[in-house]
Order: C-alpha cells, then structure tokens, then sequence
C-alpha cells in the first residue's frame, strides 16, 4: 500500500495525469448527463401514455432517478410540490407532481440553480409556465416577450415581427444545442475507440 500512495504523490507533484483525470471526468459527465437527459425523455413520454393516477414514491425515484430522501427534503422547501398521502401516510405522487421533480431535476442539478433561486424562478413563470420549461432542451433561455434575451431586443413587445424572431431564435437555439449533444456523442464514441 505505501508504494502506490508514494507513486500517487509523485505523479500529483509532477503534474503527470492530472490532466487527464479532468478531462475523462468532464467528458464522463457530459456523456452521463446526456444518458440521464435521454432516460427522463423517455420516462416522461411513458408517464404522459400510462393510465395510473398516483404512484409511490419508491416509482417516483426509479422514474425519475432521484433518491426518495431527497424528493423528501424538496417537499419541505417546494411548496408546490405536496403530494397527498393515503389513510397509511405514504406519498401518493400524481403525473403533475413528477413533472415537477423533473422540473426541479433540471433546475437544481443541470441548470445549477440554488434551492433559493429556483424557488424564485418558479414563482417568476408561475408552476404551470415553470413546468413548460420541461419543454425546451436544456440550455436554451426560453424567450418571453419583452424579456430582452436574443437578437430581437431592439422590437416592441407588441410586434408581430418580434414575437416571429424571438420563436426563430428558441427553435435555431435548440437546434444548436442538438449539434452540441450529437458532437459530443461522437466524440465520446470516438475517445472510446482509442
């Protein structure tokens, strides 16, 4: 044992893989970040199609991939999300409710938002244009009118044009955002391959 933490603080010392320790990390986590974006697509769609009204929060955490002590905890600090409870007290969990684990998902853990200021983003798009966000691909601002984002800031509110250029921006931005996914999937493979 004492010779492998020796050849670890060596090569911590001269810099040797450091490097490339970062760099399989990042990559490692934008192909798992990729996977798990895929993984809730596709349990949305399945959600949206099944007929079941409530689910248990154990369901709740394989649908959605967060543990059922951290659904817990967002409870206390999401008002909007109370699921009701059955005569035995377990947590009855409709379709809106995992929706908004979604929602929280994205906020909190892809788009790095604080407790605090994902409450404060809620609150500004209210649940339901909140939930709409569920929506948008990550990474892409949605565009309300006025809001100032994209290139169309220098049109009136009021203006048909802007509200055409703000939708072209949101639909070239996703596009973009879907280059950016399938090139980094090609590197990935490409790396692996090596």
């Amino acid at each position: 044992m004492p010779k492998k933490n020796e050849k670890s603080k060596r090569a911590a010392k001269s810099g040797k893989g450091a490097g490339r320790k970062v760099e399989a990390v990042q990559d490692g986590f934008d192909a798992a970040s990729l996977m798990d974006a895929e993984k809730d697509r596709q349990s949305r769609e399945a959600l949206l199609a099944s007929d079941k009204l409530y689910y248990r929060i154990g369901e709740v955490s394989r649908l959605t991939g967060v543990k059922a002590h951290v659904l817990r905890y967002w409870e206390t600090e999401f008002r909007w999300m109370a699921p009701p409870k059955s005569r035995s007290k377990q947590r009855l969990y409709r379709g809106r409710d995992i929706e908004f684990v979604w929602l929280l998902k994205r906020l909190l853990w892809e788009e790095r938002y604080t407790i605090a200021g994902a409450r404060q983003r809620i609150q500004e798009l209210g649940v339901d244009g909140a939930l709409g966000l569920l929506d948008v691909p990550a990474g892409v601002a949605p565009v309300s009118a006025g809001s100032g984002d994209g290139p169309s800031e220098a049109a009136s509110e009021g203006d048909s044009a802007s509200t055409q250029s703000q939708a072209e921006w949101v639909v070239l931005r996703a596009a973009l955002d879907e280059i950016h996914s399938d090139l980094t999937l090609v590197r990935g493979a490409l790396q692996e391959g090596a």
